[in-house]
């Protein structure tokens, strides 16, 4: 049975393993690199994160130059332009980004808010759909652009590293905003001229488990890997969670954490404006997906802006205390959930408070919190189950530290049972087979 070489780049972190199928025989420390945060502005320097890879691959030793393929997992987007060597011109531009607001606008006006859906899958989210980010470069930074050979999401700025090709797959290619999603047919000409773009700049689209490149000499020195050894084109980290999961039409697969991601797995997409829809990057078939942005991240946000000095334990308590009392221990106090926006709104809304008077506590404001995101994670299931497909009622579930999953479906509808996956995204790489383009 093959050895395979996983390398999971998430938002933050880069962890590489050693599987076999989707065990994992070993896995490095994780490694972080931090994101630059200015305004609306969430931008990754790309040398910081090649060197994350290179340490965490270097956490595994002489296995790294061992094992048979090599298979990414990668945030998206994360867009890049490179130049005809594969430098980077600009900096990682991440799926956080929110600078693109104006530009979205000005895409969807020009085509038409349906027509725009009905082509790529998903209105122009500002950051979310990478056009939207390509669009501002060429208003802000033309310079930079002129120069482009090559404009792509994680896994396509890697290949062009490491094995010289110039490849995505599906997935990625969805959140282009420039790709046929619903009948991965390839690049959009009309929504390329939309945006003012060439195709030619664009890379070959192939399914995740073809084989993208093999890793050149220079690229084998680097990162302390084989020359010669092949990488699979690779998809987007929610991907190889679904995969895992069984990636069964109707299947749901939740990943709880900062974010609350839920996905719907599909062969009949259907677009509507509140999801996210994308290729799963293999097998012919879709996810719909709805995400909130901000959930544990917004919970710990309270600790720390309004009770800093409680032991972390006895706040895990009051919270989940909280959640069994219901809304009636909120009052009259109220919270929108968009401490870091909405992935599928253009004009971008923020958190806030509302109902607050004198009499108010910080336990009706944490309260507060608590029930808007569980509010908000049970709105979505009547939003997946309209999209024509039978929703299973087994649900794959990654994440949920503390238990905040649990917490988190405590208002969902119906009759649910739930199923834990843990290394979703690292196993989920062993169940792609290599072959050849």
């Amino acid at each position: 049975m093959a050895t395979i070489l996983g390398i999971d780049i998430g938002s933050s972190s880069v962890i590489a393993g050693i599987l076999r199928d989707t065990t994992v025989l070993a896995e490095a420390p994780r490694l972080f690199f931090r994101s630059r945060h200015d305004g609306p502005r969430v931008e990754v320097d790309p040398d910081e994160l090649l060197r994350a890879i290179r340490g965490a691959i270097a956490g595994l030793g002489k296995q790294a130059r061992e094992v048979e393929s090599i298979h990414l997992a990668v945030m998206c987007p994360a867009w890049v332009a490179m130049d005809r060597l594969g430098a980077p011109l600009t900096p990682i531009v991440t799926h956080q980004d929110r600078r693109s607001v104006a530009h979205a606008r000005e895409l969807e006006k020009r085509l038409g808010k349906q027509k725009h859906l009905r082509l790529s899958g998903c209105r122009p989210f500002p950051g979310g759909i990478s056009s939207t980010t390509w669009a501002w470069f060429q208003q802000h930074e033309p310079q930079r652009l002129r120069r482009a050979d090559l404009v792509g999401h994680l896994n396509t700025f890697l290949h062009r590293r490491m094995t010289g090709a110039r490849v995505t797959d599906p997935s990625n290619a969805s959140f282009t905003g420039l790709y046929e999603t619903l009948t991965l047919r390839g690049w959009s000409k009309e929504l390329c001229a939309n945006l003012g773009v060439s195709p030619a700049l664009l890379p070959e689209v192939h399914d995740a488990d073809v084989i993208g490149g093999r890793i050149t000499p220079d690229a084998a020195r680097a990162f302390g890997l084989r020359a010669g050894t092949p990488m699979l084109v690779g998809l987007m980290d929610g991907s190889a969670g679904m995969l895992l999961a069984g990636a069964k039409v109707g299947q749901l697969f939740n990943v709880c954490g900062s974010t609350d991601v839920l996905a719907l797995c599909t062969d009949r997409p259907k677009p509507h404006e509140k999801l996210l829809t994308r290729a799963l990057g293999v097998q012919g078939k879709w996810l719909q997906v709805s995400t909130l942005a901000a959930v544990a991240s917004a919970i710990y946000w309270v600790r720390d802006q309004m009770c800093p000095t409680m032991p972390i334990e006895d706040f895990r308590a009051e919270f989940r205390r909280l959640a069994k009392l219901g809304p009636k221990a909120s009052g009259t106090v109220r919270f929108e959930p968009y401490m870091a926006g909405e992935r599928t709104s253009i004009e971008q809304r923020q958190g806030a408070f509302t109902g607050l008077t004198l009499a108010s506590t910080r336990t009706q404001m944490l309260s507060a919190v608590v029930e808007s995101l569980i509010t908000a994670s049970a709105d979505r299931l009547p939003l997946l189950a309209g999209s024509g497909t039978k929703l299973l009622r087994t649900v794959a579930v990654s994440g949920g530290s503390d238990r905040l999953d649990e917490l988190m479906r405590r208002d969902w509808p119906g009759r649910w049972a739930f199923r834990p996956v843990t290394d979703a995204t690292m196993r989920g790489l062993g169940t792609l087979t290599p072959r050849e383009r």
